[in-house]
């Protein structure tokens, strides 16, 4: 599969939100910071496998459809994909 270039600069950002964090901890910021910055993290996180579900379902479907076969089971997929993820 394909990644997005997008999806890859959302994942780098995550790294560097994730650096800042243990940067925070070792100069003994707040627990309320600390925590603060984890949760937009883990917002980006859940996005990033939003889009690469989305992306590739997209793509699944596109070449389910085209060889004439049943989609319903990339759809179920896709969606345990995000079940699993939470």
């Amino acid at each position: 599969m394909q990644y997005d270039k997008a999806v890859t600069n959302r994942l780098k950002r995550i790294e560097g939100q994730l650096r800042g964090v243990i940067n925070m901890m070792e100069q003994g910021k707040s627990c309320e910071d600390i925590v603060t910055q984890l949760s937009a993290t883990r917002s980006g996180i859940d996005r990033s496998i939003g889009l690469i579900v989305g992306s590739n379902l997209e793509q699944c479907l596109h070449e389910q459809i085209e060889n004439g076969e049943p989609t319903g089971d990339v759809v179920k997929e896709a969606v345990n994909l995000l079940v699993r993820s939470r």
